[in-house]
């Protein structure tokens, strides 16, 4: 049972731009079309976790809805899901902790936390497990930050890092409990 962190970030640390813009994610180019461990990710899953902002976003790419795990979204503001999504996307409400409870005993025992808040709530309530952080060499200067203030520190172990043809590297980090 693990709660697993996929993203990617700029070199000093943001995951969007300061209007939410994520089109430097392609600035480096994939030349071999390497996929960076994303289908071993999702093959490595149960279920997804992400806010609003980020289904918004996703939902609003001009794609097929790419996930075929369940993606539970957090949002304190919306009623219901949107028309397109339905059986594919749920929303939950709640605390992080009784969110993270209910979906474990439902039987999704591993999760894909994603989004810059999302991914923040978790690590505020110490439920992530690991990071895999895909560094794109490309500076923003500003924007949404992966990481966000906390309470206390939360101690990982970088257990793997691997550097691409294309100069983009990535890091698995897991938590480390001593």
């Amino acid at each position: 049972m693990s709660n697993k962190v996929f993203i990617a970030t700029s070199l000093d640390g943001y995951i969007a731009g300061k209007n939410n813009e994520i089109d430097w994610l392609e600035a480096i180019p994939n030349p071999d079309n390497i996929d960076m461990g994303y289908q071993a990710h999702m093959e490595s899953i149960d279920a997804l976790v992400m806010g609003r902002n980020t289904m918004e976003l996703v939902a609003s790419m001009d794609i097929e809805w790419p996930y075929s795990k369940p993606v539970f979204v957090l949002s304190k503001s919306l009623t219901k899901m949107p028309d397109k999504l339905k059986g594919k996307a749920f929303l939950v409400k709640g605390d992080i902790k009784s969110i993270n409870n209910e979906l474990k005993k439902k039987g999704y025992n591993n999760l894909y936390i994603d989004g810059g808040l999302t991914i923040q709530s978790f690590l505020k309530e110490d439920l992530v497990d690991e990071l895999l952080i895909t560094t794109i060499p490309i500076l923003l200067g500003s924007g949404i930050r992966l990481f966000g203030e906390l309470n206390r520190v939360i101690e990982f172990r970088c257990t793997k890092s691997e550097r691409y043809s294309n100069g983009i590297c990535q890091n698995r980090f897991e938590r480390y409990v001593g």
